[in-house]
Parts: structure tokens; C-alpha cells; sequence
């Protein structure tokens, strides 16, 4: 699963690295080019909780296996597009697949672990992600930029299909778990603990979005290195989103995903904030984007977390639905970044893309301190009515 992630991976981000280079060949103004990772996000936000609701009596396994062979699919789709318009259609079916496979996957991965280690086990599967800001985006936009931003859709349909191997081979055949009617379902769209740790997820992970849309840009036009330079500086940042992705399964495990999460919000407004200020200054963009990295996407573990214990506690028949509602949560974000940070773009004012992060940041505040204190009251109030 985690080999299917690092392939899901490149594919969403890849994009960011060879931005200017499609807005170019297809003759399209760079703002609306970053709609190819704003509207991917969203179509992945509408789609996923749909074909989760649709297939959710489907085994897992094979449900699995046909959804990377859908992304497989839209990978080669947009590897042969000659428009935006046809290359966009490849991303969206590419979205859908990948929001899908996120959703179920994070439900079996916790299902295989062994009790109260779901975080951990939600962050090993999440590495195939974060592996990807590593090697594969950094690697294909250096491929994307000197041979032409086609060739790393065609070596991402490559890692699809391996994928597709991997996943035949080493996810293990479960039973399907009993899901409720639909109507029983779509009460989690009703549930305000739902509702409030998917607005959790959709500020605190598109928080960084408005920057990384634009980061490669940001640090040609503004930072003022080459191009060679800023794709190994996507490196550092993906060797952080590992490191962050690993440990924030930790921490969520050991500290509880609130607590968790309320520590790497805070370290992440700071971070958005010193990147506004230095953003000039070469030597100090290099230690930032490791330290963004890290807190960036060290968070995504305890949203997943937090989101499958508030659905068991709240919607205990529709968990499959939830997790997918939190995907589209995390893209959801993805896409109000991007639309904020576009939206400075084209104002000219690409420098103040972090300050739209930091507004995202505090909002992600309020319904985090609410679901914290809900989550805590109802043992406690269990706990009063047995006393009594």
C-alpha cells in the first residue's frame, strides 16, 4: 500500500515542479495553471466520498487493485494530453482514483495493526506519500524541466503499474466489514464532530498550499535560484515530509491526536510566518523549507487518527464514509490553498502567500479546541453516570 502511496504521490505533486513548464507549452497564463493542483484536489473532494459510499459493500483487495488501475488510466491520459483541457480530464480521473484508494487503504492499514497503533500504522502507509516528496517529485521535475513535463506522467503510469503488482501481492484478503445503509452513512455528513475534524483538516493541512502551489517560482523569482537548484531543494523538503510523516505517527500515537495536533499547528503558523519574512534570503529558505516540511505534512497521520476515533465513537456504521470525507477534507485544503494562493498570483503578489497560510492556521483553532473538549467530556460523563 505504501509502494501504491509513493506512486499516488508523484502523480499529485509533480505538477508543482513543472508548473511554468506546462503553463509554457500549452500557452495557458500561470495562475491557471495551478488550477491542474487546485482542481485536481477538488475533484478528488467530491469524488472520493461518492465512489466510497457506491462501492462500500465491494471486498477491499480487489476494490483496491481496480482503482490503481483507474490511476493508471488517467496517468497515461495526461501524459499524451496536447491541450490544458485534456490534460486537466487526465488529472481528474487520476483524482478520483487516488482519493478512493486513500480512503479505503487508511481503513485496512488500521484494521492490520494491532490495537491502539492505527496512527502508526496510517503513517507507514502514508511514507509511500511523503517518499514521494523525496525522490519522485524532485527527480521528475529535474526529468520535467530538462526533457520535456510529459516524460514523469509516463514514468508515474510506470509506477502505477507496479503498484498494481505490489498491491496483487502483499495486501492481504479481508473480510468485508458490515456497512450501514446508505442513509446511515450520509449521517456523517450530519454529524458535527465529523464536520468539525474534517474543517480541522481542510485549514490545517491546506494552510501550506498557498506557498507550495507556488514554491517553484517562489524560489526562482524571489529567493533567486536556478532552477537546477530549486528542484534539489524540493529534495530537503521531501527528506522533511518523511521525517515529519513518520514522527507525527508517533507523536499522535504517544500524545493523543490532539495534542498532537494543537503542537504542530502552532509550529507551523510560526514556520509560515518566518517564510514570509525571509523569503528573500537564500540562507535562510534552506533550514525553513526542512522545518515546513517536517510540520507540513508530520500533521497528516493525526488528521487521519482523528478523524477514524471520532467516527467510531460518533458514526460507528459509516467509518469507511468518514475516512473518505477526511480525504476529501485533505483536498478540500489543498484546493482553498491554492485558489488563495492563485489569487495573489495574479495580483502580483506571490510574496504574501504565507500570510494566507497563517489566516488558515488560526481559523483551524476554533473547531480543534471544540472536538478536543467533546472528546474529552464524553468519557468523563460516561464515567459520572456509572459512578451514579
Amino acid at each position: 500500500m505504501a509502494v501504491t502511496a509513493f506512486a499516488i504521490g508523484v502523480a499529485e505533486f509533480i505538477v508543482v515542479g513543472v508548473l511554468p513548464a506546462i503553463a509554457a507549452d500549452l500557452g495557458v497564463p500561470l495562475a491557471r495553471a495551478g488550477g491542474l493542483v487546485g482542481l485536481y484536489a477538488l475533484a478528488l473532494a467530491v469524488g472520493t466520498p461518492v465512489v466510497v459510499l457506491a462501492l462500500a459493500r465491494l471486498p477491499r483487495k480487489p476494490l483496491l487493485l481496480a482503482l490503481v488501475a483507474v490511476f493508471l488510466a488517467g496517468n497515461l491520459l495526461s501524459a499524451l494530453s496536447t491541450s490544458y483541457e485534456l490534460l486537466l480530464a487526465g488529472r481528474i480521473l487520476t483524482a478520483v482514483a487516488h482519493g478512493s484508494f486513500f480512503a479505503i487503504g487508511a481503513t485496512v492499514a488500521a484494521r492490520l495493526a494491532p490495537e491502539g497503533q492505527a496512527s502508526r500504522a496510517i503513517a507507514v502507509m502514508f511514507a509511500g506519500l511523503t517518499l514521494a516528496m523525496v525522490i519522485g517529485v524532485p527527480l521528475g521535475s529535474l526529468i520535467g524541466n530538462a526533457m520535456g513535463w510529459r516524460l514523469p506522467f509516463f514514468a508515474v503510469a510506470g509506477l502505477a503499474a507496479l503498484a498494481l503488482l505490489a498491491t496483487a501481492r502483499w495486501v492481504p484478503v479481508l473480510p468485508t466489514q458490515a456497512a450501514g445503509p446508505t442513509r446511515t452513512q450520509l449521517a456523517a455528513l450530519t454529524s458535527p464532530p465529523v464536520l468539525a475534524m474534517m474543517a480541522i483538516t481542510v485549514l490545517g493541512f491546506g494552510a501550506s498550499f498557498p506557498v507550495f502551489t507556488f514554491i517553484t517560482p517562489i524560489l526562482t523569482g524571489i529567493t533567486g535560484f536556478s532552477t537546477h537548484a530549486a528542484s534539489g531543494l524540493l529534495v530537503v523538503f521531501g527528506v522533511a515530509t518523511l521525517v515529519g510523516n513518520l514522527a507525527g505517527g508517533r507523536w499522535a500515537a504517544s500524545l493523543g491526536w490532539p495534542a498532537a495536533l494543537r503542537r504542530m499547528l502552532a509550529g507551523l503558523l510560526l514556520v509560515l510566518a518566518a517564510l514570509a519574512v525571509a523569503m528573500p534570503w537564500q540562507w535562510a529558505m534552506v533550514p525553513l523549507l526542512f522545518v515546513w516540511g517536517v510540520l507540513a505534512f508530520g500533521i497528516s497521520p493525526g488528521f487521519q487518527a482523528g478523524m477514524l476515533e471520532t467516527a467510531q465513537r460518533w458514526t460507528p456504521r459509516a467509518v469507511d464514509f468518514a475516512s473518505a470525507l477526511n480525504i476529501s477534507a485533505f483536498n478540500l485544503g489543498i484546493t482553498l490553498g491554492e485558489m488563495l494562493g492563485s489569487g495573489l498570483v495574479a495580483q502580483q503578489q506571490m510574496a504574501l502567500t504565507p500570510w494566507a497560510g497563517v489566516a488558515l492556521v488560526l481559523l483551524a483553532q476554533a473547531p480543534l479546541w471544540w472536538l478536543s473538549r467533546r472528546s474529552t467530556r464524553l468519557p468523563r460523563d460516561a464515567a459520572r453516570l456509572q459512578g451514579g
